[in-house]
């Protein structure tokens, strides 16, 4: 990877459980003035809290540029519901929408639904990767000028041009076509982690971005060249995929020196790596792995949001711009065009216009 490939940034902005969106809105405009790619907002049915996309819906209207990337549960639920929902955080963020596809793996979780008991990790990640597949067929099922609106005619959209997509997966069955129109961006932009080889295989088939987590460089790039390598084996574009490495970060103490090699530090529940020092010290990590092609970016956690997310874009972002190293301004409005991906035409028009 070339040192000028363009370095990507994201943030999550989760945490303790907030009650006000107000909290949340105010980290996503943090990030916004620091030209992040997007945040994320975790959420699972092991915690308590609000719902993460419904958040994100609420901070749609009230920022302008930055991503919207909540964690979306795909076990236990149905997939036409969850792309109904991420489609329509596309429509209110005007193409700013992504989701990051997780599973619920205990028992305990299971019993909130009481429709089936927890599954086996591979069991659930191919469920996962099918339902990403699956509402990346809903979306593409309205063509893009789908909708006629002609009020003299009373012709609200042009049946042509939806298209059923009788998906059938390994745990439910869709029809379709989508009762949202296709969303700004085509699709939005689909996430995963890729923590176990379960889930990594599932990422190399579906996903646009991909967190995953390193204690040097050389394994976050034999990583990156893994997923580059399954992503190509499933006929796709290994460079419309963003690798970006997960790191948990305390910069409690910015007078602090990080502990000595990121590869001795502890390790958090193992959920991510963890860093800890100043943010000239983050930038330098960053701006160190980046050129080494160890990774396309990275998404940071802050330990705590309110206090590291203001010294990561303050601090570490700004002196990355600085450099030359990260922008200073978003390229585009979406998502997609932040992260210098092209917006996919619809499968099914494609279709079509290779019959006419």
């Amino acid at each position: 990877m070339s040192a000028r490939t363009p370095l990507h940034l994201a943030a999550e902005i989760g945490g303790p459980p907030h009650y006000d969106a107000g909290h949340y809105l105010r980290l996503a405009r943090l990030a916004e003035g620091g030209a992040l790619d997007y945040v994320t907002l975790g959420d699972s049915f092991a915690r308590p809290g609000l719902d993460a996309l419904a958040v994100l819906a609420r901070v749609a209207p009230a920022t302008d540029r930055i991503g919207l990337v909540p964690t979306v549960t795909t076990t236990h639920t149905e997939p036409f519901h969850v792309s109904s929902a991420v489609a329509s955080l596309d429509w209110v963020s005007k193409g700013r929408a992504g989701w990051h596809a997780d599973v619920s793996t205990t028992e305990a979780e299971a019993r909130l639904f009481g429709r089936r008991s927890a599954a086996p990790s591979d069991a659930l990640w191919q469920e996962a990767g099918e339902a990403a597949d699956v509402s990346a067929r809903l979306w593409d099922s309205w063509e893009d000028d789908a909708e006629i609106r002609d009020t003299a005619t009373g012709r609200f959209i042009d049946r042509d041009k939806l298209h059923y997509v009788d998906f059938e997966g390994s745990a439910f069955t869709v029809k379709g076509p989508a009762i949202v129109p296709r969303p700004p961006q085509g699709r939005p932009v689909t996430v995963f982690d890729s923590t176990t080889a379960p889930a990594r295989e599932a990422a190399a088939r579906h996903a646009d971005v991909v967190h995953t987590r390193a204690t040097s460089p050389e394994q976050a790039a034999a990583v990156r060249d893994e997923l580059r390598r399954g992503a190509a084996a499933h006929g796709r574009d290994p460079d419309a995929l963003r690798v970006l490495v997960a790191l948990t970060v305390d910069l409690g103490d910015a007078e602090t020196a990080q502990e000595p090699g990121l590869e001795s530090g502890p390790r958090l529940a193992g959920r991510g790596t963890y860093f800890r020092g100043g943010p000239v010290d983050l930038a330098d990590l960053i701006a160190q792995w980046h050129r080494a092609g160890a990774a396309d970016g990275f998404h940071l956690t802050p330990i705590t949001p309110e206090r590291d997310l203001e010294r990561i874009v303050n601090g570490t972002v700004a002196l990355l711009q600085h450099r030359s190293l990260f922008r200073t301004f978003y390229p585009g409005g979406t998502l997609r065009e932040h992260l210098g991906l092209v917006r996919p035409a619809s499968r099914y028009a494609t279709a079509s216009s290779k019959e006419v």
